[in-house]
């Protein structure tokens, strides 16, 4: 019997592992090991850290999902000798010596970071950007997204870390149309770089949960390419 793939998500800002809650149940009943990354976006090496052990947690091979700043994550730890795949959900992939914001600033800038707080040595996703950010979701999981979020550093996007897994690993990317936080240009760029298997959706930056079959659908043929 073949050992299915197992999964590990790495979430983005404003998000934490509860965010491909609609991704896990099904994964779980297919017969893959599934883990959620919950880093804290205190620094990138620590969130580098807490990927790592998700990674060393769970059966290889890993198809390694990273949505948003969780692409720069899972290029940094992708590396990994675990992981066979990687599956990026309108993400960042910055290159060796780019860091998340260098790659940010190639493209025009998203309403989303029009409605920031910095505060309390944070920065805050705002009541008023979070149409920005998942307006299309219902009202009520809009209002969860912003409460169960994890609140960024301010600083998080200019720190650095060697690794660039997307050149040596297979890589999948799904384009979000529609996004307002991660410009689709800055998507369809770091897809075709990466020379990555490309799938685009009309979404907003949360694909995961607006159109979960889609997500589940590439999750699912880069799982099958390891079991190939």
């Amino acid at each position: 019997m073949t050992t299915k793939a197992s999964i590990v998500f790495a979430h983005g800002l404003w998000a934490d592992g509860s965010c491909f809650n609609k991704l896990v149940p099904t994964l779980l009943a297919e017969g893959h090991t599934v883990s959620c990354s919950q880093h804290g976006l205190d620094s990138l090496a620590g969130d580098i850290a807490c990927v790592t052990r998700s990674i060393e947690h769970v059966p290889g091979p890993v198809v390694l999902v990273g949505h948003s700043y969780g692409g720069t994550l899972i290029t940094k730890v992708g590396g990994h000798d675990r992981v066979g795949a990687l599956v990026y959900i309108a993400a960042l992939a910055p290159d060796e010596g780019e860091t998340s914001q260098d790659q940010l600033n190639q493209f025009a800038g998203t309403p989303v970071f029009e409605n920031l707080d910095v505060s309390g040595g944070r920065i805050w996703l705002t009541e008023a950007g979070i149409g920005d950010f998942c307006g299309d979701l219902p009202e009520a999981e809009q209002k969860l997204v912003l409460a169960t979020g994890a609140v960024p550093v301010p600083d998080l996007f200019d720190q650095q870390a060697p690794g660039t897994a997307w050149r040596t690993k297979p890589s999948w990317y799904i384009v979000a149309n529609d996004d307002r936080a991660v410009h689709p240009d800055l998507q369809r760029a770091a897809a075709e770089r990466m020379g990555a298997r490309t799938y685009a959706v009309d979404s907003s930056h949360v694909p995961m949960l607006s159109h979960p079959d889609f997500v589940l659908d590439v999750i699912r043929d880069a799982a099958r390419s390891l079991a190939a």
